[in-house]
Parts: C-alpha cells; sequence; structure tokens
C-alpha cells in the first residue's frame, strides 16, 4: 500500500489496515530508523490498567470511587 506524508511530517495509515488491527485514533507508536530510506512502525502498547483511574473517577455515582495516596512501587 502507498501512502503520503503531510506537509507536517504525518503519515496516514490506510483505513485498511487500521480496520484489520483495530488502530484507532489517539494509539501510540514508535518509530525506527531501520536503514537509509527504511522505517518501521511500532504499536506501543498501553500499560496494564491505563486509564483505569479516569474511568472510575467517570462512575455517574458521586462518591463511588476515591483516589488515595500512596507510594508507588513502580520502578518507571
Amino acid at each position: 500500500m502507498v501512502t503520503t506524508i503531510s506537509s507536517k511530517g504525518q503519515v496516514v495509515l490506510p483505513a485498511e489496515i487500521r480496520h484489520q488491527d483495530g488502530i484507532s485514533a489517539g494509539q501510540r507508536f514508535i518509530v525506527e530508523r531501520v536503514d537509509r530510506g527504511e522505517y518501521r512502525l511500532v504499536r506501543q502498547e498501553p500499560r496494564p490498567n491505563e486509564g483505569l483511574v479516569d474511568w472510575l473517577l467517570a462512575c455517574p455515582v458521586k462518591g463511588f470511587f476515591t483516589p488515595i495516596e500512596s507510594e508507588s512501587t513502580d520502578t518507571l
């Protein structure tokens, strides 16, 4: 498949590929330079539970979920 780079440097993935792989707006990709003129896109998978707190805070029942402050053991 052929695509074109926009004046802003954006690459459009053809709809057929987006549909086959379930790619939607806002998903992130890593661009790797393989060689001169050769590049690779790798979909960056979301971290486990990414967006969970926002989803819980959006609950229509007010006060259903209240985040608490805690020390993180995450090394990132």
